[in-house]
């Protein structure tokens, strides 16, 4: 049954270690069963303030986020650091920067923001998610854009609490961006990473998502939360499964690029028994398989080219 407007989702934070508490959203896509809590969130709590991974999916789950860490503590909310600019991840902003808080990502989010990408997604999110997204509900913009790139790191302190930003270049999204507690080994992974479900790949770039898996796994994080799913405590176990999605796609496609099968003929003769009984299956894995397919015909169109060019005419 679809749930009031009135019944709201009620968050209960899960403790990982001494400063580090996640919200863990259902398995699935968002839907008014759920109220849109279909992905994580966390935070970190330090002597000077609270430093906050993602804002979920709906300013509604933000308040409810907000009132989940003040039962922990008063300390002033800090930062919220942006994994990705994904509905899911984002649409809570606002209510932490109406608490005070400044709000960083990486660069490339800019580019979504204004995009008619954005513009559509919020609009389908009004209608599906109504009333917890509704005409307030607004994109926010970072107050400090970093710049990034592909596998590097940033080093800060807030509250005698050492961080580390990791970049996951543009892998899930163009601006993935990862955040590793270093006392706590706690890694928040945002959507690099996904336990008990594949991942969305659409529009990504699978090789160098392959990088920014073994980046995290360079890591000395005993424990990784994904942005969907639950904490994983087996780190280079349950990063297998990311890793043999993506690998699948890549080794099957390229076969059928190579022997120039349509789209279809490929998708049919993949055998996708290992997958298929996982959450989001139905709902993704075509759409993540063709968006692969095309990518490798762009790759190997490159590798024509530059194979040409370096032959000479």
């Amino acid at each position: 049954p679809v749930p009031a407007p009135h019944q709201t989702q009620t968050l209960a934070p899960v403790q990982v270690s001494k400063r580090v508490w996640y919200f863990e959203g259902e398995s699935g896509m968002a839907a008014q069963a759920n109220q849109g809590f279909m992905s994580n969130a966390g935070f970190v709590v330090t002597k000077d303030g609270v430093l906050i991974f993602d804002a979920l999916a709906t300013p509604e789950l933000a308040k409810r986020m907000l009132a989940a860490i003040r039962q922990i503590t008063d300390l002033p909310i800090a930062i919220v650091v942006v994994s990705h600019y994904h509905a899911d991840h984002i649409y809570g902003l606002q209510v932490f920067k109406e608490a005070g808080a400044e709000i960083w990502a990486r660069i490339e989010g800019k580019n979504y923001l204004g995009s008619p990408e954005a513009d559509e997604r919020l609009q389908q999110r009004r209608r599906d998610l109504s009333p917890w997204v509704d005409q307030e509900t607004r994109l926010i913009a970072a107050d400090r854009w970093l710049c990034l790139g592909s596998g590097k790191k940033m080093a800060f302190e807030l509250g005698g609490v050492k961080f580390q930003l990791l970049s996951g270049g543009a892998s899930h999204d163009p601006g993935d961006l990862m955040l590793y507690i270093e006392e706590e080994e706690v890694l928040f992974a945002g959507d690099l990473f996904f336990t008990g479900r594949i991942p969305f790949v659409v529009g990504g770039n699978t090789r160098e998502w392959l990088s920014a898996l073994s980046l995290l796994a360079s890591t000395a994080a005993k424990i990784v939360i994904p942005g969907h799913g639950q904490a994983s405590r087996q780190v280079q176990t349950d990063l297998g499964l990311t890793r043999e999605y993506l690998n699948y796609l890549r080794s099957e496609l390229t076969v059928a690029v190579a022997r120039l099968d349509t789209f279809d003929e490929a998708y049919e003769a993949i055998d996708w028994q290992a997958f298929e009984n996982l959450p989001t299956f139905s709902q993704v894995n075509r759409r993540n398989a063709y968006s692969v397919y095309l990518a490798l015909q762009a790759e190997s169109l490159d590798e024509d080219s530059e194979a040409a060019t370096e032959n000479g005419p």
